[in-house]
């Protein structure tokens, strides 16, 4: 899996060293170049299992940035309104994920949406404390992570 990745890599700075370009823009085509070509011969080589898991993790960036504009959104519209009644508090998220760098990531991806931000993780890490702005519903929140963010992560490390 690692080596596929590496390949990838050599495969984009291929692409960057031909075009004589070295722009952020221009690698990031050329890692997608690289994985497309890694995906045409998936079946001959056995890349299958790394092509998917880069799609998984594409899906995740997709998924971070539909929940940005969305929180983003709600947000906003809190601030604009003439009155501003807000439902303050911290959910106790339990935690599926168990590895340091998946917990890390579920927690910076929740601290990066607005309106919501990672507190502490309790002393067993089964636990992810998060501060939400306006939190009606403290199940439905849970739900949230746990259907969006957390099983992306899960989907696309394990």
């Amino acid at each position: 899996m690692t080596s596929l990745f590496l390949i990838n890599i050599l495969l984009m700075l291929a692409w960057a060293a031909v075009t004589g370009s070295f722009s952020e823009v221009n690698l990031a085509f050329g890692f997608l170049l690289g994985f497309g070509a890694l995906f045409l011969i998936r079946e001959q080589v056995g890349t299958g299992e790394y092509t998917n898991r880069v799609a998984k993790g594409f899906a995740l960036a997709l998924l971070f940035v539909y929940e940005l504009v969305l929180s983003a959104s709600r947000v906003a519209m809190i601030v604009l309104r003439p009155q501003i009644k807000l439902q303050p508090g911290i959910i106790a998220f339990p935690l599926t994920v168990d590895r340091d760098f998946e917990i890390t990531m579920l927690a910076n991806l929740i601290t990066l949406t607005p309106g919501t931000l990672s507190v502490d993780v309790s002393e067993d890490r089964k636990i992810l404390y998060v501060h939400c702005i306006d939190v009606p519903d403290p199940q439905a929140t849970i739900d949230d992570i746990k259907n969006g963010f957390e099983r992306k992560i899960l989907e696309v490390f394990r």
